[in-house]
């Protein structure tokens, strides 16, 4: 990249006010009530630790108020990533704003009552935001480019596998079907259960653009509507919970592994990302090259700046880097195009409102809040320290010698898990825009996942070797 003059960069340390206190009594009586008239028997208070996964204390009708005035506290720990046992106390702060009534999954659930979700803050007894709390994390980056006047929008793309279970109920990697990209029933076998999770999610308020069976048989894609950045990855985990659940209703698993089966396309979660000031398309320019604004193009600059220190929580497994090869349209190297979908970033064609960046590094095992967080963070230095990106390569990547890619200073990204968190822990920027605790915990849990990988002796190893060393 190259840069013009420009300001030092901002820190990502900005002190802020906390979050707008969405505890307005107001609020928590109308949810009451909701309660109420709806007859929940159970409330689920919502997080997620460092790794994405989802965590939740329910509480039952008795604690509905306290919960709601944010008043419900847990063991820190007990949730990877999150403290010391010495001070383990936390608070579950509820967005009153991610209240919703979850769908009746199965008549045994009915029988039993009601469920509704509040996801939640996490904050010290004292009242202070715990910097640990993912969802802190993209908070904090959404602040600063308020500070700038901008708000990011995100349209994930989530692609997932259904595949049978075992008669003990354990999951396989058998698909239900033999199709292809948007095949039809019969031969797509996933169409009914596809058409049910869209149902139940247009129950929780998501607004489905488009679902299609994939590439790879038994292999999945819904689409819902872009949002602010805070609330695409609230959708994104709503999401998963929402597939695997109805997947397990029809005696199916659903998979958002990245690579569960070798040979065939992985699974992605490509973000269309753009950039709104004053309620207009910032990335939009009609006398700008491509159509693009300066700010888009800076943008742009700051993802693939940023691509190989950010790959270790975009792309967070072992598993992941087995979806990162050439020949299955995963990308591999940073580089950016207006035509074709062999390079990392990509401009679709529509310009005005609906002009964006596709950014198709990230797959679906990600922690959204995290993942978000560093896109935003990369994005913005851009801006900043005003990155120029190389030159569009409007050729397809893939066929390119490595002669041609070295004169386009073409580079790729890390080849394992051990790489990319290596060169997370060397960019300064999205270790800034994790901040210290959580890139500490972080990147200790994703070591011991590659050494744990490291030690082990595979079927692969035994199938090559075995008979003839």
């Amino acid at each position: 990249m190259t840069k013009k003059s420009a300001p030092s960069r901002a820190s990502n340390d900005v002190q802020t006010a906390p979050p707008e206190d969405v505890l307005r009594s107001d609020s928590i009586e109308s949810i009451l009530q909701r309660l109420q008239s709806e007859n929940v028997k159970f409330l689920r208070l919502q997080f997620c630790d460092i790794l994405g996964t989802i965590k939740n204390i329910e509480v039952t009708q008795s604690q509905f108020a306290k919960a709601l005035r944010g008043e419900v506290m847990f063991d820190g720990s007990a949730v990877e990533g999150f403290t010391r046992i010495e001070e383990s106390d936390m608070l579950l702060r509820p967005d009153l704003s991610t209240f919703l009534v979850f769908p009746q999954f199965s008549r045994e659930e009915g029988e039993r009552g009601k469920v509704a979700r509040l996801i939640c803050d996490i904050y010290l007894p004292g009242g202070t935001p715990f910097e640990g709390d993912p969802r802190r994390v993209l908070r904090r980056q959404i602040e600063r480019a308020a500070a700038m006047g901008l708000t990011l929008y995100c349209g994930p793309e989530p692609e997932f596998f259904l595949f049978e279970r075992s008669e003990s109920g354990g999951g396989t990697t058998r698909t239900n079907d033999h199709a292809g990209y948007f095949d039809l029933a019969p031969i797509d076998r996933g169409e009914r259960i596809r058409r049910e999770i869209t149902n139940k999610l247009i129950e929780m308020n998501f607004e489905i653009e488009g679902a299609h069976h994939e590439v790879a048989p038994g292999q999945h894609e819904i689409d819902f509507r872009y949002a602010p950045a805070l609330q695409t990855a609230d959708a994104v985990s709503t999401f998963k919970f929402a597939v695997k659940r109805v997947a397990l209703e029809y005696g199916l698993l659903a998979s958002f592994l990245p690579k569960p089966v070798a040979g065939v396309n992985g699974s992605g979660m490509h973000c269309h990302l753009s950039l709104f000031k004053d309620g207009s398309n910032a990335f939009a320019d009609p006398n700008g090259e491509y159509g693009l604004s300066d700010l888009a193009l800076h943008f742009i600059a700051g993802l693939l700046e940023h691509a190989s220190g950010m790959v270790a929580v975009t792309n967070p497994l072992v598993n992941s880097y087995k979806r990162l090869v050439p020949g299955f349209e995963a990308p591999v190297n940073v580089a950016w195009s207006t035509s074709n979908r062999s390079a990392l970033v990509r401009i679709p064609a529509k310009r005005g409102n609906s002009t964006r960046a596709e950014f198709r590094m990230p797959d679906p095992s990600c922690n959204p809040y995290l993942a978000l967080a560093l896109m935003l963070a990369a994005g913005l230095d851009g801006i900043q320290a005003k990155l120029e990106p190389p030159p569009a390569i409007q050729r397809n990547i893939f066929k390119m010698t490595v002669r041609e890619k070295r004169h386009h200073k073409i580079r790729e990204l890390p080849t394992n898990l051990s790489e990319a968190v290596d060169a997370l822990e060397r960019d300064e920027v999205m270790a800034a825009a994790l901040g210290e605790h959580v890139l500490g915990h972080y990147s200790e849990a994703k070591r011991q996942e590659w050494a744990a990988y490291s030690a082990t002796v595979h079927a692969w190893e035994l199938e090559r070797y075995l008979d003839l060393i």
